[in-house]
């Protein structure tokens, strides 16, 4: 039975995506403000908090002791304009809580991925990454005008890969021994995306997952 056009069949904006600026992003729950050393301090008690960095599959979560390196080799990938940065604020106690980004950015194909994002296990479970991917995908599909959102996830990293599948992303493929990992292992990259025409169902599931 047809279930109408196919929306990926339709004609789309051939004009380059907007190019990601840094700015403040913020609802009723979370504050993401781009990213600076005054944020190093707040992002060393986050990664502390839970020891994060110990995760197994998740590399990018620096050390405390790593924490101003990192802070600073992302703040000069955002000012080459390859990547967008933010910290974390929740707002009920205006805690640095963690760390997001946009970043392989594709101008051309109006889509970029959100990814290397940590929190605070204390910040966990508690709607905070809810409300931060609303503040982010928002901002993606409605001031910048992407066709297409990604979120990449290592294979064996299940808990994440729930957590984009809560946000209503859907798997697009596994890029087998996609990465090297610093311990030898091989990632499998599974890949998630959220496209333009599958925004609205996704925004009206989070935000009735904040309302809960």
């Amino acid at each position: 039975m047809s279930t109408g056009p196919d929306p990926a069949l339709a004609a789309v904006p051939t004009a380059s995506l907007a190019t990601p600026r840094p700015v403040v992003l913020e609802n009723d729950r979370v504050r993401l403000e781009p990213l600076g050393p005054q944020h190093v301090e707040g992002l060393q008690a986050a990664v502390a908090d839970g020891e994060i960095w110990r995760i197994p599959f998740a590399p990018h979560v620096p050390a405390p002791d790593q924490v101003a390196e990192r802070v600073a080799a992302q703040c000069a990938s955002d000012e080459a304009g390859t990547t967008v940065s933010w910290a974390v604020i929740d707002r009920t106690d205006g805690r640095i809580v963690g760390h997001t980004t946009y970043l392989n950015i594709s101008r051309r194909d109006r889509r970029l991925e959100i990814g290397t994002t940590y929190l605070a296990a204390s910040a966990q479970r508690t709607g905070i990454n809810a409300a931060m991917k609303l503040a982010l995908l928002a901002h993606a599909f409605e001031e910048l005008g992407c066709l297409g959102v990604e979120f990449r996830v290592h294979h064996l990293n299940t808990a994440s890969r729930r957590a984009v599948e809560r946000l209503g992303a859907q798997q697009d493929g596994i890029l087998r021994a996609h990465r090297i990992m610093p311990d030898g292992t091989l990632r499998h990259t599974v890949v998630y995306s959220i496209l333009a025409w599958e925004w609205s169902g996704a925004k009206a599931s989070l935000e009735h997952r904040l309302r809960r």
